[in-house]
């Protein structure tokens, strides 16, 4: 195993919403019926206490669910932090799920400099639930709150649509209220349906062909999904179905004319630069 110095974990493959470009919606061989939830004793397996210790940072995401429905979520986070006191710890996460306690012992955990939770809201209370779909406001803000007010770091990224794009200036100015540390937006690359239509003004995400520059070899990191499966990155074990990899050939595919299409498209470089570590069109820092 390569040395790792970052771990991104998808502790489940739950979550309460329909995003309809989501691989949830759109792999065909994903059932819901079927719910993971990732234990300390799978990551274990694959991972020491020795590996663990020496992790500069771990954080949550997921292609399938999303973290806060995970049953073992603070578990884990707290395996981590007590295995590794000095670790960043980082989450990803529609916002909307468990309740105020959940969210105020999170953020009582997040204690350190770097620790954050990414809320993705895509909009105010009207226009979030277009591409989030089934979200609950109410509970959203709430949960934000909770963790703040415990101390937790959180930044709100925002997925620009047309049908949202004339509300950025005012959801930077609602997480600057409630308390934010950050406010990001960017076009999706998922690409865009009838009722999710390209935004006006904004900058198509384009991917241009040139030298890969891999994102996870960069920064040393692995992904390990719901289901206990250990991948090169989230990206390649997109889908559920997609595990079966040599990522040695996926590497000697980088110097031939048909690299892989899942690394042209995401780590593609252009100007010292790649389509993921370029992909923010706004950026501020709230405090």
């Amino acid at each position: 195993m390569r040395k790792l110095k970052v771990l991104h974990v998808e502790p489940t493959d739950v979550c309460q919403l329909a995003c309809p470009l989501c691989a949830r919606e759109t792999d065909p061989e994903f059932n819901k019926s079927t719910k993971h939830h990732l234990s300390v004793k799978q990551i274990q397996q694959h991972f020491s206490n020795e590996v663990i210790a020496d992790l500069d940072k771990m954080f949550m995401c997921g292609n399938y669910g999303d973290p806060a429905a995970g049953k073992n979520t603070l578990d884990i986070y707290k395996y981590f932090r007590q295995v590794n006191p000095t670790i960043t710890l980082g989450m990803n996460t529609n916002g909307a799920l468990q309740n105020t306690f959940w969210w105020n012992e999170l953020g009582k955990m997040f204690n350190q400099s770097k620790d954050f939770v990414v809320f993705s809201i895509d909009g105010l209370e009207d226009t979030n639930p277009v591409y989030r779909v089934n979200s609950d406001w109410a509970k959203l803000v709430a949960n934000a709150e909770a963790y703040i007010s415990a101390g937790g770091s959180a930044h709100w990224d925002m997925l620009i649509y047309k049908h949202n794009q004339h509300q950025v200036d005012a959801c930077e100015q609602l997480a600057k209220e409630l308390g934010f540390a950050w406010f990001r937006a960017k076009v999706s690359k998922r690409g865009f349906t009838n009722r999710l239509e390209f935004p006006i003004g904004w900058q198509q995400a384009v991917v241009t062909p040139g030298k890969i520059k891999c994102h996870v070899l960069e920064e040393k990191s692995m992904y390990i999904d719901a289901r206990g499966n250990v991948s090169p990155c989230c990206w390649i074990g997109s889908r559920q179905s997609e595990f079966e990899h040599n990522f040695i050939e996926i590497q000697d595919s980088w110097n031939t004319d048909t690299p892989n299409p899942v690394c042209k498209s995401t780590c593609s470089t252009t100007t010292n630069k790649t389509s993921f570590t370029n992909q923010w069109q706004r950026e501020t820092q709230l405090c």
